[in-house]
């Protein structure tokens, strides 16, 4: 885990991180959801503003992060071809874990257990969306623009519609 962010959990990760880099997240409770559609109705907001935090293990073992709107997958052709690899996959959730140190459906970037490299799907400039925050039960409010730039993601048209 990067030492900035060891002795912190879940939340104050992602909070703590954000400071680093002069982001500004609004981490906010909520209930637990069954479904991104549900999450987003919990949050007030439609779902392609939640934003799902995919980890992508490569060909060479490393990772990557893919982030998808609400309502999209990852299309692998175009995600493939962007990388310059051919196989790339989604992990189980054990090896997401230990990848990020979040559980699946709290992962994100910030505050990760390493940083690994950040692709956004284009359709999210310009937005204020909700993603994982670290820990169940939690959302964390960002502007797309600020977080792509403090990651210096790769911003494509790596998605289609689900």
């Amino acid at each position: 885990m990067d030492d900035r962010f060891s002795g912190l959990i879940g939340t104050a990760r992602v909070e703590a991180d954000a400071a680093a880099r002069g982001l500004d997240v609004e981490v906010v409770s909520r209930p637990a959801a069954n479904s991104l559609v549900e999450a987003a109705h919990l949050l007030g907001i439609e779902p392609s503003g939640i934003v799902k935090t995919l980890v992508v293990k490569r060909h060479d073992g490393d990772f990557l992060f893919a982030l998808v709107p609400g309502g999209r997958k990852i299309s692998w052709p175009k995600l493939r071809a962007l990388v310059g690899v051919n196989k790339l996959q989604l992990p189980d959730a054990s090896l997401a874990l230990e990848a990020t140190g979040y559980e699946r459906g709290t992962i994100t970037p910030l505050g990760s257990a390493r940083e690994w490299p950040v692709y956004a799907d284009e359709t999210l400039i310009g937005q204020r969306v909700a993603m994982g925050a670290g820990a169940h039960g939690y959302s964390a409010f960002v502007a797309a623009d600020a977080l792509i730039s403090s990651f210096g993601a790769v911003v494509a048209d790596i998605t289609e519609p689900e």
